[in-house]
């Protein structure tokens, strides 16, 4: 697994693989956005302190 890859559970399917679609430092900190690689379904982690699992 590279570092553009991360295993997580998916909440939508079966699938534990999501890929970094996006980077950038923002004032809380890093911000990326993953999204699994079998439904598309996404989420934003900012830093080790917040993240989304809401659709991003």
């Amino acid at each position: 697994m590279s570092d553009l890859e991360i295993e997580r559970d998916c909440p939508v399917c079966d699938n534990d693989t999501f890929y970094l679609s996006a980077s950038m430092m923002i004032h809380l900190g890093k911000k990326t956005k993953w999204r699994c690689t079998e439904c598309g379904y996404g989420y934003i982690h900012i830093t080790d302190d917040v993240e989304t699992y809401a659709k991003a």
